[in-house]
């Protein structure tokens, strides 16, 4: 099956999300480094690093990275875009590789073909955007009755994992921070592909934002974000990030995913061997990133910084005495 138009621009739209991103890491981490030659370092709790251009830079390329990934959801299905979000994490292995002279291994280099081979089988038998002239067609689907049981119960298992779970066993098992951040995330999603349709038929002559759902759904963008925002570094600050960031990945992408498919039906147009090789790209993707950030382990164990990541993928950049990826 062809690639629409509008898949093509939300392909070109995701992959330029990915360089930024992934080259933001590697510009922050130069900066850090700079900064933490001048200063306290950022892990001893040092903020020199805010006096440093290099890490503004790098900062300045992350938010032109998820500013396209954010228009990217207004012109292509989630099943696309989410994934592709794995390829950030080899753009800025090889970059590492080649600028920071951080060894990446040949498990690295296998890990990154898998990527590429699984984003690629996705990209070629992704499903067509749905044609929607209003922001509210996007309500209309938000709340039908599976989208609704699928919010009811993310909101149910977010308010359990709160109250019940977070403050006795946050701090020993990530999955309850990793899980806050996940559910919550693919709610993100959805809304920001609601908020960027809206944004895509207001540029071409059609406001959306006389709609109350159009608020609506900023509203949820917002609330969502700083959710989880809050428990990632709660995650991050927690638990080793080399685990924290496959985990999270796969269960953010999975959850979007079946979010996407709940509330936009994307596969009702797409017979059974277009789903299975979609879902078979997937996990390709799943297990090249796996394996990505497994070769992370392999060395001497770093001292981590964490830096402002990805709302779709979490990284952490490793110190300059850090031998591989």
């Amino acid at each position: 099956m062809g690639m629409s138009s509008d898949n093509i621009i939300g392909l070109v739209l995701a992959l330029s999300s990915s360089i930024f991103i992934g080259s933001s890491y590697i510009i922050k981490k130069m900066g850090l480094t700079k900064a933490g030659n001048n200063g306290n370092r950022a892990a001893s709790g040092g903020h020199s690093y805010l006096l440093e251009p290099q890490w503004w830079a790098g900062m300045t390329t992350m938010i032109v990275g998820e500013i396209a990934n954010f228009a990217a959801y207004a012109f292509a299905p989630a099943i696309l875009v989410t994934p592709l979000g794995a390829l950030s994490i080899i753009f800025s292995a090889v970059l590492a590789h080649f600028i920071l002279k951080e060894r990446l291994h040949i498990f690295g280099m296998l890990g990154c073909a898998l990527c590429m081979v699984g984003s690629t089988t996705i990209v070629l038998h992704a499903p067509r955007e749905r044609d929607i002239h209003s922001v509210k067609e996007v309500w209309q689907l938000a709340t039908e009755p599976g989208f609704i049981v699928y919010s009811c119960l993310v909101v149910i298992l977010v308010l359990v994992l709160i109250f019940v779970f977070a403050e006795k066993y946050g701090k020993t098992h990530m999955i309850v921070y990793v899980g806050l951040c996940s559910l919550t995330g693919s709610i993100t999603v959805m809304g920001v592909k609601a908020v960027g349709i809206a944004l895509k038929l207001t540029f071409e002559g059609k406001n959306q934002f006389i709609y109350f759902q159009t608020w609506f759904f900023t509203i949820i963008v917002i609330g969502c974000c700083l959710m989880q925002i809050n428990y990632l570094n709660k995650a991050l600050d927690t638990f080793n990030t080399t685990v924290i960031s496959p985990v999270y990945y796969v269960m953010f992408t999975s959850l979007t995913i079946i979010a996407s498919i709940i509330m936009f039906k994307e596969w009702d147009t797409q017979d059974a061997s277009q789903i299975v090789t979609e879902l078979c790209g997937f996990v390709t993707i799943l297990s090249g990133t796996f394996l990505l950030h497994k070769t992370q382990d392999m060395g001497s164990k770093p001292t981590e910084t964490s830096v402002p990541s990805s709302p779709h993928l979490p990284y952490t950049i490793k110190s300059p005495d850090r031998s591989d990826i």
